[in-house]
């Protein structure tokens, strides 16, 4: 049986939500590799509105076992109220499987997320300020405090201590800030290990031994292609790697076990944040797909900017992922546009570029090269196959996959669950 990863093929917000929770009850576990609560997913089930930020998709598969991995950083008071809120509306979460390994976000790195963004004013990159950077950072460096640390107070001690030697000079003499007494960390990151034990695993080997059994795993990226650490819009990135590599190292398997990939595509393209975005809007369009799309975010609660379809970021997309489907969401969003612009190329010091010029200066300076498509103004959002669709939306279709290098096997035309044709399984 295959394992499958699942990833955003944009800067984010694609509807990977949608997508994994639309598998997650074909899977038997549902694996979160990389970020943290600064991802947003939105679940539609029935007339029930789900939004998620650190659990995986898959826990409202009532067969499925969610598991959040190694390369995930936790904020165990996030992790806990999330879980008491579906718990609320009757939702199983016991199944949840959480790595000894992952790292927890502690109340100095949030504090210092914060405190840096709003020193840097013009210069800030737009983090959600919820202590992912700083995070990542204390695990590189080696001074990081992980999940099964929780479970030795000696050794907890002595690694706030560590982390806090350099945080409180940054905060005294630098942000003018109180410095962090290290026994009130630590009290409070004790308070939440009864709590979350019954969740704690050996993460790694479950996932193996699942996989030799023949079990199906679906692996969820947090973010999209654009944002991944290495291969995105570098310095406006997450701290992480959401693209397909990051799901081997942060769930704990080889690259042989992956069978597919699959990119999640949004029919026009938004980003969250600061950073470079050559199809942005700033016209009637762009307000009128924020409107229709509702476009905000799921964890920042900020209005997303909005551009037409981008075809080279989703060539790069299909090229640093190795993806070999898609899926396009949001495809009824665009009905009612007489004509749908594409960006098919950049236009860059007079020069067309066709694929993602590596230099983000270049990037920076990028102007889109758009070709035109009819739209159409008949309603999808009833459509169950794909010759149900208008023919102007089957030519929309067609026209982005052709330009995207990767067959799109489904396509999602309303936010619910059952709203989406499926083109080719991805089982």
């Amino acid at each position: 049986m295959p394992a499958l990863v699942l990833l955003g093929a944009q800067w984010g917000d694609e509807g990977k939500g949608k997508a994994t929770d639309l598998l997650g009850g074909s899977v038997d576990y549902v694996v979160r590799y990389q970020g943290g609560n600064n991802a947003g997913h939105t679940v539609v089930v029935g007339d029930q509105k789900y939004a998620l930020h650190l659990l995986p998709s898959g826990i409202l598969s009532p067969g499925c076992t969610p598991v959040i991995g190694n390369g995930v950083v936790v904020d165990p008071s996030v992790l806990l109220s999330e879980l008491s809120g579906l718990n609320e509306r009757g939702v199983d979460t016991s199944k949840l499987l959480l790595s000894g390994n992952a790292h927890i976000i502690t109340p100095y790195n949030v504090t210092v997320d914060k405190v840096t963004e709003r020193f840097l004013g013009k210069r800030k990159i737009g983090t959600t300020g919820r202590g992912i950077g700083p995070t990542y950072a204390d695990k590189i460096n080696r001074v990081g405090i992980r999940v099964q640390d929780l479970y030795d107070e000696s050794i907890l001690q002595q690694k706030v201590e560590a982390a806090l030697d350099v945080k409180n000079q940054l905060l005294t003499k630098l942000y003018n800030r109180r410095a962090i007494a290290v026994d009130q960390v630590v009290e409070e990151l004790l308070g939440y290990a009864e709590q979350i034990k019954p969740f704690v695993a050996d993460t790694v080997l479950v996932i193996n031994q699942a996989l030799e059994e023949d079990k199906v795993v679906l692996f969820e990226g947090g973010q999209g292609t654009l944002l991944d650490i290495d291969h995105g819009t570098y310095p406006f990135v997450t701290s992480s790697n959401p693209t397909a590599g990051g799901a081997c190292t942060g769930a704990g398997v080889g690259p042989t076990k992956i069978s597919r990939v699959i990119g999640i595509l949004k029919a026009y393209t938004t980003r969250v944040g600061a950073g470079p975005f050559p199809t942005e809007l700033f016209d009637e369009d762009g307000e009128a797909l924020r409107r229709i799309g509702g476009e905000r975010g799921v964890t920042t609660g900020r209005d997303r900017r909005c551009g037409w379809f981008d075809a080279v970021i989703a060539r790069y997309a299909t090229r640093v992922n190795g993806l070999t489907d898609f899926f396009l969401t949001k495809l009824d969003v665009l009905t009612g546009w007489e004509q749908i612009p594409v960006c098919v190329a950049y236009e860059i010091d007079g020069r067309r570029v066709e694929e993602l010029p590596y230099s983000q200066s270049d990037f920076h300076h990028a102007k889109p090269v758009y070709e035109t498509l009819p739209g159409w103004s008949e309603d999808i959002t009833k459509a169950k196959s794909f010759s149900d669709l208008p023919k102007n939306a089957q030519n929309y279709v067609k026209a982005l996959e052709e330009m995207s290098g990767a067959p799109i096997s489904a396509i999602g035309v309303g936010p619910g669950r059952d709203e989406t044709i499926e083109i080719k399984s991805f089982l």
